[in-house]
């Protein structure tokens, strides 16, 4: 048996109701309880079919992710069921991680999925102002999010990650200080941190068609992003990627994995997976994807475009340079034959003068500046260009 780290990765599509901002791949949950056991039940089964052959391959499986949507508007005893079935098929993992929101959790329900297995919790909080929240469209309070984390410690989770946003509609720097604040308070393992993307189809989108979306100017919006790389690392918490900061030892593991191009199952409806090179993207449409998982039928739609070792190189080049470790030069080589300098020797030394890149113990990797101005760095990492 070859011994390879590798994730599941579960979506539950399924919301409170829809975020102005969201794009993601969820429906509002209403009162269709029936579907929601008909989906754990054909998530189950998909887990069950698909886990244990890499299981065989690789040994126990490194990490679980449960995202969506909002994997706690689920009852937690089918979350439950879900997590218990995953350790049944792909073995203990290191780490299991489950998003939840505000508003959707209890410490009972915290207690069951923590007796499942469960021993990360990613609390999606994104402002701890009660008036950007509704701009936005939560459906919690600061004062629930707080008792969220309450209740999660008391559950016993000791590895609680904070979603923040930053260039919010109508968002100041003051706003933004106040939510740092508030979340560094709780003192949480981990702390997310992401700007806003105005998506094509969402609500906001509309809103900003109309001129009705009053958004930070650029110069605001890169205040905000100043401030909270300077605060949160001064705070303990060590920026180990673009968007995401961390106490040592508690990173992401699962997440680090998808930087590092460790293969992962994605099940569920809608869910990625990454297995022997080969990226693919389940049926997003949930019944067709419970009727298909039934009826035995593969679930899968690989991703469109050949790929080639061209495209793979550029994909592991993004996805390292998004750590602060960045690329491992040797690992490059073990993976591709061919040194980095021999595929991309103009692109880094043209960006290490400029500043967005540095050298150093065998990795390269964005400097500051670098993570700062990312998509330009990312673009010239692209073959063609």
């Amino acid at each position: 048996m070859t011994s390879k780290a590798w994730g599941i990765y579960a979506h539950i599509p399924y919301c409170v109701k829809k975020c102005a901002y969201c794009d993601f791949i969820s429906a509002a949950v209403g009162t269709n309880e029936a579907e929601m056991e008909d989906y754990a039940a054909a998530l189950r089964a998909e887990i069950l079919r698909e886990a244990p052959p890499l299981r065989a391959r690789f040994g126990d499986a490194a990490t679980i992710y449960i995202g969506g949507g909002t994997p706690t508007v689920l009852p937690a005893a089918l979350l439950a069921g879900i997590i218990e079935t995953i350790r049944e098929a792909a073995g203990t993992p290191a780490e299991c991680t489950v998003e939840a929101n505000p508003g959707t959790v209890d410490e009972d329900d915290l207690t069951l999925l923590r007796a499942a297995g469960a021993d990360r919790l990613s609390l999606g909080v994104q402002s701890f102002d009660d008036r950007l929240l509704r701009v936005i469209g939560r459906i919690h309070t600061a004062a629930e999010a707080r008792a969220a984390f309450h209740a999660a410690r008391a559950a016993g989770f000791r590895n609680i990650s904070i979603d923040l946003m930053y260039g919010l509609p109508t968002q100041t720097l003051a706003d933004l200080k106040h939510s740092v604040a508030a979340a560094l308070a709780l003192a949480p393992e981990h702390i997310s941190v992401y700007g806003l993307i105005v998506e094509e189809g969402t609500p906001f989108a509309a809103a900003e068609a109309a001129g009705r979306l009053a958004l930070p100017s650029e110069d605001a919006a890169e205040e905000m992003y100043d401030f909270l790389t300077e605060e949160l690392p001064a705070r303990g918490y060590r920026r180990y990627e673009i968007s995401n900061f961390a106490r040592a030892g508690f990173e992401s593991r699962h997440n680090l994995g998808y930087w590092q191009n460790v293969p992962y199952l994605g099940v569920g409806a809608a869910a990625h997976g990454y297995v022997d090179g080969v990226r693919w993207g389940n049926e997003t449409d949930t019944r067709a994807y419970i009727r298909g998982v039934r009826a035995g039928e593969n679930v899968r739609i690989p991703e469109d475009g050949e790929r080639t070792e061209t495209t793979a190189m550029e994909e592991y080049a993004f996805l390292a340079l998004r750590t602060a470790e960045g690329i491992d030069e040797a690992d490059f080589r073990r993976t591709f034959g061919i040194g980095l300098d021999e595929v991309y020797g103009g692109v880094v030394r043209r960006y290490t003068e400029r500043g967005m890149l540095r050298r150093a113990a065998g990795y390269t990797a964005l400097t500051a500046a670098g993570m700062k101005r990312g998509n330009e760095v990312f673009a010239a990492f692209l073959r063609d260009a």
